[in-house]
């Protein structure tokens, strides 16, 4: 590599390492978590590399996956178990998928209808005794295999709920969350914020949990390209990388969380109230039913470089949700996937142009709400270690996943 190309500018500029498109299209869903790809242009960290991003807005993630497999996007923000999902078929023709970093941790949430808190449902257990009385639920999240539908279904089954038996689940893009509660369509759903603040400030919802309090700083919002932009544009995919870092470390560090806020609020990013926005950057929890308090582990970024990496253990965990919840067909080195998915290489690279320290280790374990601990050493184990879950005697006889 080229290392002089950049040393002086802070990007690969010129000669071999120059980026080969200047125009890179990323995609993004209004969320919170897309801060980091809505922002980059704005605050001028693409141009350091020699790029410009121009941000794509997206009406649901279904779109997001096609138009990474059109090449209409070079690259989008994206769920993380959607990518996994999106490489092997599952649900669809299979699509070698890419993940470049990570976007973001924590700032998702499960909300429940009013009328259910006001019927004494505060929490799981009261919502699985509410099932056990015979309540017909139905419940939403964004993209059937998206992190979306695996929290809902790890909250579920942590308390008793068999998501694919016990409720009914349906697919809503995030913007149209609120109104499908307001509309009585679902009695919950689960999203990233500000859906979940939004849901409370019209009085339509109440927060049952949030995801960083299942699991603290979990994994959620990645970076996604075709494997074939990837290996096409490998330049231009480091000087991405390096922009978005850049990025990152702004929004975690800079404590312009206000002014953020009101530009992401614009009607052409997120298009909601920058208080609502701002409140949840800096860490404002709400329940709706009366608690406030201010959280551990709030929306990151970056994290000194924790949330940006893209931890082999992190996507592993995913892929053992797959197979408990039977989408797998086929047993699989859950690592070999991994390795096939993450292109940690360009990260590396780009962490270097943008003076990101890099963690020691590809792996990470994680201690969740419900006891569990989750190390990636152990993954074959823990992936049939829970008690609900679709139990598949053969893979081979397996005809169609069952989504979660």
């Amino acid at each position: 590599m080229d290392t002089a190309a950049f040393a002086s500018t802070g990007g690969f500029l010129t000669g071999t390492d120059r980026p080969e498109k200047e125009v890179v299209r990323v995609g993004f869903i209004p969320l919170l978590d897309c801060a980091i790809v809505a922002m980059a242009h704005e605050l001028g960290f693409d141009r350091k590399y020699g790029i410009r991003i121009e941000p794509q807005k997206q009406a649901s993630w279904a779109m997001v996956r096609d138009g990474l497999a059109s090449g209409s996007l070079d690259a989008s923000h994206a769920l993380y178990s959607m990518v996994y999902g999106t490489h092997l078929g599952i649900g669809g023709e299979a699509t070698p998928t890419s993940i470049l970093m990570g976007l973001n941790h924590n700032g998702q949430g499960i909300t429940l209808a009013r009328s259910l808190s006001e019927r004494g449902v505060r929490d799981g257990w009261g919502l699985a005794r509410a099932v056990r009385g015979g309540e017909s639920l139905t419940l939403a999240h964004t993209f059937a295999t998206g992190t979306h539908a695996m929290w809902l279904a790890y909250w579920l089954a942590a308390h008793g709920i068999d998501p694919t038996r016990d409720v009914d689940r349906v697919v809503v893009p995030p913007p149209r969350t609120v109104g499908a509660l307001q509309d009585g369509l679902v009695h919950g759903f689960c999203v990233g914020e500000p859906w979940q603040s939004l849901a409370i400030e019209a009085g339509v919802g109440f927060s049952a949990t949030t995801t960083q309090s299942m699991w603290p700083d979990h994994p959620e919002k990645v970076l996604a390209c075709s494997a074939d932009w990837a290996n096409r544009y490998p330049n231009t995919a480091r000087a991405l990388i390096a922009a978005l870092i850049d990025t990152a470390r702004y929004l975690d560090e800079a404590g312009q969380q206000a002014a953020v806020a009101r530009r992401l609020a614009q009607p052409d990013i997120i298009g909601q109230p920058a208080g609502v926005l701002e409140a949840t950057l800096l860490g404002r929890g709400q329940d709706g039913l009366g608690h406030t308090w201010q959280e551990t582990h709030p929306l990151r970024f970056f994290n000194e470089g924790r949330v940006t990496y893209p931890y082999e253990s992190d996507g592993m965990w995913f892929l053992t949700q797959f197979t408990r919840w039977g989408l797998l067909r086929r047993p699989l080195a859950y690592r070999d996937v991994v390795r096939e998915v993450h292109r940690t290489d360009l990260y590396l690279q780009a962490a270097a142009m943008a003076g990101a320290c890099v963690p020691d280790s590809p792996d990470r374990a994680a201690n969740l709400f419900d006891g569990g601990r989750w190390d990636a050493r152990n993954a074959e184990q823990y992936a049939t270690s829970f008690d609900i879950g679709v139990k598949v005697v053969s893979p081979d006889t397996v005809d169609s996943p069952t989504m979660p």
